[in-house]
This record gives structure tokens, sequence and C-alpha cells, in this order.
């Protein structure tokens, strides 16, 4: 009842700094609840924020909107803050804070005062009519400037990355943080200065993630910057040697058990790869990037040294880049120099239970066996067997990287006969007839291998054995809905 009188009366200087103090020791107390939850002590404290000076009452406010933050981890008060416009305020005090700029004596002491601000932000970020507001009151531009005029205080940062991490899974923050166009001059600056800080770190790369998962132009921008791709490949580099010390330390008998979840190294390693394989698909920056030997090097190193047991997300990350880099046929294409070796380690994902892990490999297989010496190896290894036997799976997923090998493989005269030996025609005439009224694209595939294989043929019959009548039957069909749709 003091507290609230006080604040109510409007005391200021020492009286303030001691009223509000002791709301923060009063919020702070889980067993307080029942205090705290009087909307008038909510009012009072937002009152002194819209109200009090900012450099006059900087430690007051510190201790103000440290009540604020712990008040806002109740869901009821949550919900009142919103309604009482306490976004709205919080952006127009990070706003007043930004103006403030390094030459002033004030600047570094406010730098506590925006951590609590930030970290109020980051739990308000959790609710969705919180988020409208801060979608509508341009939040996202307000904090990347306090992010730049900030660089040099980890706290900051990474309270502020931590709500840009937050809202950039959605579309509408993302689209406002790609139109800040200093926003990966930031990043980027952050992650060199702070590059063994995991919990930012991880955060900033997966805000990238974010922002170049479907828009073109976001990773033309990113991939401009100055040492962007660099700064990404020394991070990985770092990353990759304290995942393999660890590992190196578990496997020496010092490992107490094994991880269920990724280790903060792993986990660092998931999103920047995500990012490598984002940006690889921009044709421009996936041709660059698969003639990029350091960055190349590291995703194989990556299947060398990691089982998908050890860590399924990592594996099937770095597969799925290497896929993307291995569409681009480019001069010096480092995916190229290593294609054999890299077919050694996919051979290893091919035999594994993981499914997902299985059709990233045969993916990359799709577009290696483009090459003589791949084809070649697929044979020796009798790989061409298990991508047969994944026809069976009745999965377009499985079926159609499955069938790009095979329709590889038939280019070689030689190669052929192994269809016809391992049950290949029927197998692709049951994919055809199962995928193919509503699959152009898987049956243009298929189509393509029974033609390569057919070619020299003297009679259907001698050449598609007991699957002739039905392959005649369904491809009179097909060709039926073809003219009836055109």
């Amino acid at each position: 009842l003091c507290l609230l009188l006080s604040l109510q009366m409007k005391v200021n200087g020492r009286n303030l700094l001691s009223v509000c103090k002791l709301a923060f020791k009063i919020c702070r107390n889980k067993e307080n609840d029942f205090i705290v939850q009087n909307d008038t002590l909510l009012d009072c404290l937002l009152e002194v924020l819209r109200n009090e000076d900012l450099q006059n009452n900087n430690e007051a406010l510190v201790y103000c909107m440290g009540a604020i933050k712990f008040m806002s981890g109740n869901a009821v008060l949550l919900y009142e803050m919103v309604n009482k416009g306490a976004v709205e305020m919080l952006l127009q005090l990070m706003k007043q804070i930004n103006n403030i700029k390094e030459h002033d004596t004030h600047f570094s002491s406010l730098g506590h005062l925006l951590v609590q601000l930030a970290g109020t932000l980051r739990t308000l970020a959790d609710c969705p009519a919180a988020r409208r507001r801060l979608s509508c009151s341009g939040a996202v531009p307000e904090l990347c400037v306090a992010l730049e005029q900030r660089g040099g205080d980890k706290d900051v940062c990474t309270c502020i990355v931590s709500i840009l991490s937050k809202l950039s899974s959605y579309n509408d923050f993302c689209t406002a943080l790609a139109d800040c166009s200093r926003c990966y001059i930031l990043f980027l600056a952050l992650l060199n200065k702070h590059q063994k800080q995991q919990d930012l770190v991880i955060r900033i790369i997966f805000i990238l993630g974010n922002l170049t998962a479907k828009n073109d132009q976001s990773r033309e921008q990113f991939f401009k910057e100055k040492e962007s791709i660099n700064t990404l490949t020394s991070l990985f580099q770092t990353y990759y040697e304290l995942d393999l010390n660890a590992q190196t330390w578990y496997h020496g008998g010092k490992g107490k058990k094994h991880l269920k979840y990724p280790s903060e190294a792993e986990d660092v390693l998931i999103k920047l790869i995500r990012v490598l394989a984002n940006l690889s698909i921009h044709p421009r920056i996936g041709a660059a990037l698969a003639a990029a030997h350091p960055v190349v090097g590291l995703l194989v190193t990556v299947l060398e040294y990691k089982s998908v047991d050890d860590c399924e997300e990592l594996v099937v990350n770095a597969a799925t880049a290497i896929n993307n880099l291995s569409y681009y046929q480019v001069k010096n294409s480092a995916v190229q120099d290593k294609k054999l070796h890299i077919a050694e380690m996919l051979l290893k994902l091919l035999m594994s239970d993981n499914m997902d892990a299985v059709v990233e490999a045969v993916r990359v297989f799709g577009n290696l066996s483009q090459h003589h010496e791949i084809r070649d190896f697929i044979m020796q290894k009798k790989i061409y067997k298990f991508m047969i036997a994944l026809l069976d799976s009745k999965n377009r997923d499985v079926c159609f990287p499955a069938c790009g090998v095979l329709l590889n493989l038939t280019v070689d005269t030689n190669k052929r006969a192994f269809l016809l030996e391992e049950g290949g025609i029927g197998k692709l005439v049951d994919c055809l007839q199962d995928f193919g009224p509503a699959d152009w694209q898987l049956s243009c595939l298929i189509c393509k291998t029974l033609w390569n294989y057919s070619e020299d043929i003297t009679g259907a019959a001698s050449c598609f054995g007991g699957d002739t009548d039905t392959l005649l039957v369904l491809l009179t069909s097909l060709l039926g809905e073809t003219h009836s749709c055109g």
C-alpha cells in the first residue's frame, strides 16, 4: 500500500529510486504474485516510464523497467500490458534512448535500461496481440538502430538479437528486417566480434536462415556484403573444431552419456549449414559456393566425422547443402573434384536406418550420377539395387530421386541390363501406375528411363518381358488422358 501511495504521489529524486527498488524486489519474488497482480501497481509503473526524465532518473527507470519485466512473466498481466499500450510506450522509450549518441555522458549507463527494456519486449514477442502492435509500430527498424549503436555491448546485443530471432519466424517481421538494408552488415560485424559467444551467434545464424529461406533478394544482399561467406566459413571452422574436440573428449571415456539433443556446437553448425543451403538455391550464389573449396570441404568433413546416430539433423543438413551445390555444373567445382569421396560418404547414409538421410543421399547421387565415374561407382558398389528397391516405397519424395539415378545409369549402354536382372522394369511400371496420372514429372523420368533401356530393342516382349502388356495398356491410358486434356 505504501508503495502504491508513493508512486501515486509522484515522488522524485532519491525517493523515486527507493520506491522503484522496492517495486523491483517485490516483483522479483514469486511469493508476491498476489501483490503484483494488482493492476494498479502496473499502472503506476507504466506512468513512471511515461513521465520521468530519461537522463535524470536513469537508475530509477532501470529498476522500474526491471519490475515490469518480471510482471510480464505473468500471463494475466502480460495481456494487461498490451491493452494499456505498453508495447508502444516501450518502443517510444527505446527511440529516446537511441537518440542519445555515444559521445553523450549518459550513453553507457542507459545500456542497463536498454537490457531491461529489451528483455520485456522479448517476453511480449511471444504474445500474438503484442506482435501485432510491434509490427504496426515499426519495431524492427528501431531494434536495428539500437543494435548498431550498441554493437560493443554484448548484453544489449544478445537481448535485441533474441527479440529479432523470435520475430524473424513470422513473415511480416522477416520482410521488415530484410528491408533494413544495414541489417546484414550489423549481423556480420557481430558474428566477427563475438565469434565464440554461442548464445549470440546461434540466434544471428537462425535469423539469417529465416531471411534467406524464401527470398532471393535477401540471399543476394547477404552474399554481396564484404566477407560474408568468409565469415560463415570461419564460424564453420571454429564450431567444427569445438564439436570435434568435444566428441574426442566423449569418446575418450570422459563423457557420461550420449546427448539426446544437439550440443551447443552442433546446434550452431546445423543452423549455419541451413544458411549455406538456402544461399545455394540462388543460381549465381550456388554456382559460386559450388566452386568454394573451403565451404565444400567443411560440408564433406561433417559427413566424415559425424554419423546420423550422433546428430541426425546436422548430417541431413550437410547432405542437403551438398545436394544443392552438386546441382551446379561449373568450372573448378569443388563438388566435382571431390565427387568420388562424397559418394563414399553418401554410401554410409544409404546404409543408415534414417529415411531422411537416405533420401538426401539419393538426391545427391541423382546429381553426381551425371558423371561416368559415379555411374561406375554405383555399379561397382551395387548401389543400383538399393535404388530399384526404393521404387517400392510408394513415396513420391523417395521414388523421384531414385528414378533420376536409374535414368542416368541407363545412359551407358553397358549398364542397362541391370534393370531386367533386378526386376527394375516391373517396379518402374508399378511406379508409373501409382503416380502416372497425377505426377507428370515423375512419369517423364520413368518413361525416359524405359526409353533409354529399350533403345536397341528388336521386340517389346524380349525387352520388357512379362511387363509388356501392362506397360502398353498404361501408356495408352496416359496418352488418352493427354489428348483429352489437350
